[in-house]
């Protein structure tokens, strides 16, 4: 059962600032209170009053922290009070905007009124928000919004020396083909574990997707070796991936296909931009909202091959499909 927090009223903080003046320890105000001596100390912090050139000022002020305190609650409201700047934000998220990039134009325009990231994110988890569902517009659509950290790095499976940073530079300038970047696909929470595996090469942006019943990495491990073992050697020496926990049984790669595991950094997906970009992609067939046990095989498979058949700019507008074959024609010669 979630807590809940109840604020600071304007009494409790005339008796904080008239024992604080008075010195009492900060515990036997909180004990008089009621109250966690966190939530004490926190209100201190926050609702201090600076003043400036006249230290003499500074402290800790009844009506100031009372006010100070309304106005940070009263942020969300900006767009319950201002329709036309809400009716924006949701113009923009629909359009495929973050939440950052709507607030950082606004202001590059210099908007009259606007908004900051974080006040679209309060908004969108607020009792008007949630009434509305608007959290449905945000670029993950979660129905709740994560604490900061919620994503804790774990790098106890992966030695310093599998670090990108290490990968040779005929791989990272796109020279040599052959080596791949791997990603998962997710769909939302309410329809299961089932995920899509994408694999796309360096070179020629050629996309492998895979269907998984869950995010357990054996099997996920299992399938790549399985998707992949059919290639020649040379068209599937290495696969770069982020530190997710679905990736930690990499060593079956080397051990199944012979092929080397390259990992980005910590919290840094961009690293890995060709699958990042290659997932935009798939998202054109693949919203969150798809139902992922209505995915069949032969249907991931047109899929890809709508994408292998799509000509690209950075290939000189040839197909991923074209320059994947005629890679795969070059090894076969070599080895002849």
């Amino acid at each position: 059962m979630g807590r809940c927090y109840l604020q600071l009223s304007f009494e409790e903080r005339i008796k904080i600032a008239k024992w604080r003046e008075a010195k009492m320890p900060i515990p036997e105000i909180a004990d008089r209170l009621s109250r966690a001596p966190s939530t004490i100390y926190r209100d201190l912090k926050r609702n201090h009053f600076d003043g400036g050139g006249l230290p003499e000022l500074s402290g800790y002020y009844a009506l100031n922290a009372q006010t100070m305190s309304e106005k940070r609650r009263a942020l969300h409201r900006k767009m319950v009070q201002h329709p036309q700047l809400k009716a924006a934000v949701e113009h923009g998220l629909k359009a495929g905007w973050s939440p950052e990039q709507i607030a950082g134009r606004m202001r590059l325009e210099q908007h009259g009124v606007r908004v900051s990231h974080e006040t679209i994110y309060r908004y969108a988890y607020s009792k008007e928000g949630r009434a509305e569902q608007f959290y449905r517009h945000l670029p993950e659509h979660r129905r709740r919004r994560r604490p900061r950290g919620y994503r804790r790095y774990q790098r106890s499976h992966i030695s310093d020396a599998q670090n990108l940073s290490n990968r040779p530079d005929r791989v990272a300038e796109r020279v040599e083909f052959g080596h791949w970047e791997c990603d998962l696909v997710m769909f939302r929470k309410e329809h299961g574990k089932i995920n899509v595996t994408s694999l796309v090469e360096r070179v020629g942006r050629y996309t492998v997707v895979l269907r998984n019943e869950d995010r357990r990495s054996k099997p996920i491990m299992e399938a790549l070796i399985q998707g992949l073992s059919a290639l020649p050697a040379d068209a599937r020496q290495s696969i770069t991936f982020d530190r997710g926990s679905e990736f930690s049984a990499w060593q079956r790669l080397k051990d199944g296909i012979g092929a080397d595991s390259w990992f980005c950094d910590p919290r840094a997906p961009w690293q890995k931009g060709t699958v990042e970009n290659t997932n935009n992609r798939l998202r054109k067939f693949l919203p969150r909202s798809t139902e992922p046990t209505a995915l069949t095989n032969r249907y991931l498979r047109s899929i890809c091959q709508r994408l292998n058949a799509t000509p690209r700019k950075c290939l000189g507008y040839r197909t991923p499909a074209e320059v994947f074959e005629a890679k795969l024609v070059d090894i076969q010669n070599r080895l002849t």
